[in-house]
């Protein structure tokens, strides 16, 4: 279900988006709403799935995650059953943090996370290269990260 979305709601989310841990009271008055009027806008937005969750970013280094890799998965056929079973697997997989079904080159584009380059050349070996749907993937290794998790508005 899709809502219409005004300058105070793009306010809300761009603020809840920086610290969704800020208070109601504190949130109302930023965008000068009462505190019961800015709940009810909140909790409309949380049912419409225009916020779908909220959460805490975590930085990977300080969790001991030091490798990070973006992997370029080919698929060997587009099979429906073998689709979804490597879907199941990878949302399964807690070394991979995203997953995208891509145009291009590529199937899918995953975001990997691993302690080091041996805890991901066991992810390719004992993980990804025994689903029965790959047929290769191509490793890009990310050296820094330049841009992530800022707030998305329009």
């Amino acid at each position: 279900m899709s809502i219409p979305l005004d300058d105070r709601d793009l306010r809300i989310l761009t603020l809840l988006q920086g610290d969704c841990r800020i208070s109601n009271a504190d949130l109302a008055g930023a965008v000068g709403m009462s505190t019961s009027a800015l709940w009810r806008r909140v909790r409309c937005m949380e049912e419409a799935g225009v916020i779908e969750r909220y959460g805490a970013v975590v930085d990977p280094g300080q969790m001991g995650l030091a490798f990070e890799a973006i992997v370029l998965v080919h698929l060997i056929r587009h099979d429906p059953a073998k689709i979804v079973e490597f879907i199941r697997a990878i949302e399964a997989c807690k070394e991979v943090q995203e997953c995208y079904a891509t145009t291009g080159q590529a199937d899918y584009h995953l975001r990997v996370l691993c302690r080091d380059l041996d805890a991901y050349n066991r992810f390719l070996e004992d993980f990804l290269f025994r689903l029965a749907a790959v047929n290769n993937a191509q490793t890009n290794v990310v050296l820094r990260t330049v841009k992530r998790n800022l707030p998305i508005t329009r």
